[in-house]
């Protein structure tokens, strides 16, 4: 089989059955929600996130990334010299620790304590065979203020271990379906593309690709030119991105403006868990895996 037929298998989005399964999962943690009376006072919602809700998740990587949003109280960053006092910010009286108590309690009384472990970000609910395995984040709303009062809207949590994430997930959708309009449909397809990819040279033990999780091939690809995703084939596509990327990754003054997918946090910077040197590693790797010239 040619390059060019495996990267049309690849670029595929998952089948029927693994959509429902994942439509199930999502539908499995909406319910305990709705059950909760704890949460009907709240405000709590169950949103979808990722790869998932992006339609970029390959076979490899179905888990569903699903959010409890409670809306009654937030975090948020001031500009500095502010006040909490000039935004109208008040003291909150739900406990991010409390809530997150408070999801754990309500997926175990609907789901059975077997069904659900606690992780430092996230409670994993098993898969079986009605649904897909789902990565469960208690999230408060974000609010990065600016200095005339207005504020860009995220999702925050914070790990067992104490560190507070920030994500921008509604940026995230709006951005990736936006640039995959502009490029025909063939942006996402091309990310799939690159996921297989990463995954057929962790199976075949190339070692950068073990340092590279599937959403840094997503911003990158996000990063490269709309015209480097409308070739009249996906390997042409392919090796435009990965040539594009690779000579933009070679130090951070070119690519130091680049930013997640969400166009807010920035891709190489502080923070963030991974590397521009390990990015760079396995493009140079990925190149010559495919055995372009």
């Amino acid at each position: 089989m040619s390059w060019e037929d495996t990267f049309r298998s690849w670029a595929s989005p998952p089948s029927q059955s693994e959509q429902d399964k994942c439509d199930n999962a999502e539908r499995a943690i909406g319910k305990p929600v709705a059950a909760s009376a704890t949460f009907q006072r709240r405000g709590v919602s169950v949103y979808t996130q990722g790869s998932y809700r992006n339609r970029t998740n390959v076979r490899l990587e179905s888990d569903v990334d699903i959010g409890t949003l409670c809306e009654a109280t937030f975090y948020y960053d001031l500009p500095t010299g502010a006040t909490t006092q000039g935004f109208g910010i008040t003291p909150a009286t739900y406990s991010y620790s409390q809530y997150k108590q408070d999801v754990e309690q309500a997926l175990v009384d609907y789901l059975g304590r077997s069904a659900v472990v606690r992780g430092n970000k996230a409670f994993d609910v098993h898969e079986n065979t009605y649904r897909v395995d789902a990565d469960v984040v208690a999230c408060f709303p974000y609010r990065w203020y600016q200095p005339n009062g207005s504020y860009i809207e995220g999702r925050a949590f914070v790990t067992d271990a104490g560190t507070r994430i920030v994500n921008y997930p509604e940026q995230n959708y709006s951005n990736g379906v936006a640039k995959n309009d502009r490029t025909k449909r063939s942006f996402k397809a091309n990310v799939r593309i690159l996921k297989r990819l990463l995954h057929k040279m962790a199976d075949d033990r190339v070692a950068a690709a073990k340092a590279i999780p599937p959403y840094l091939l997503e911003c990158l690809a996000w990063n490269v030119p709309d015209e480097g995703f409308m070739h009249n084939n996906y390997t042409d596509d392919v090796r435009y991105v990965l040539a594009h990327t690779f000579n933009e990754t070679r130090t951070i003054d070119q690519c130091q403006q680049w930013c997640e997918i969400n166009d807010i946090k920035y891709l190489f910077r502080t923070g963030q868990p991974w590397t521009l040197e390990a990015a760079h590693r396995f493009l140079s790797e990925a190149w010559d895996y495919v055995g372009f010239n």
